[in-house]
């Protein structure tokens, strides 16, 4: 008999694991489709670290799922901006521009991360301890907080950068 509660670790981890997939898949419905599945997951195989072991899986999910939207990009893209238009109906027009452009900037600086520095920070951003971060991206528990200082500084710029250039657009 398994002595994981799941219930309690289902209520204390679904939250942190659909910020942690938002931030990769850029769409919440399925970031919480997604860490259902690693819910699942979890349940049949019943794993030692069931924490580690969810955002582990949730992150392979999240990249199969990447794979997948490249192979359907436009169709997907045209999909997401017509459930977006219908979801945000009620903001203004000028304030939805507003924060797409605001969104775009992050996914765009955030591409411009190296992978380590990227899941370091969705990782942290998620709710991960140094130790789980560590585990996940095989480091150092102390230079966890070296990296992630340096992936914070160069989301930064790389975003000051776009800010930047969308200004000089304009």
């Amino acid at each position: 008999m398994s002595s994981i509660d799941w219930n309690d670790l289902y209520r204390t981890t679904f939250p942190e694991l659909v910020r942690f997939l938002h931030r990769k898949v850029w769409d919440a419905e399925r970031a919480r489709d997604l860490a259902q599945e690693a819910f699942v997951r979890a349940l049949q195989h019943e794993p030692k670290k069931p924490r580690a072991w969810l955002f582990q899986v949730a992150a392979n999910l999240a990249r199969d799922e990447a794979r997948t939207v490249i192979r359907r990009k436009k169709h997907l893209v045209l999909l997401k901006t017509e459930a977006e238009v219908k979801e945000s109906a009620a903001k203004t027009q000028d304030a939805q521009l507003d924060e797409q452009e605001r969104w775009a900037a992050v996914r765009e600086a955030l591409d411009t991360l190296s992978e380590k520095d990227r899941e370091a920070l969705l990782l942290w951003d998620a709710g991960q301890s140094y130790t789980e971060i560590a585990r996940q991206l095989d480091l150092a528990v102390g230079a966890v907080g070296t990296t992630l200082s340096r992936a914070r500084k160069r989301l930064a710029k790389a975003y000051q950068e776009r800010e930047k250039a969308n200004v000089a657009r304009r």
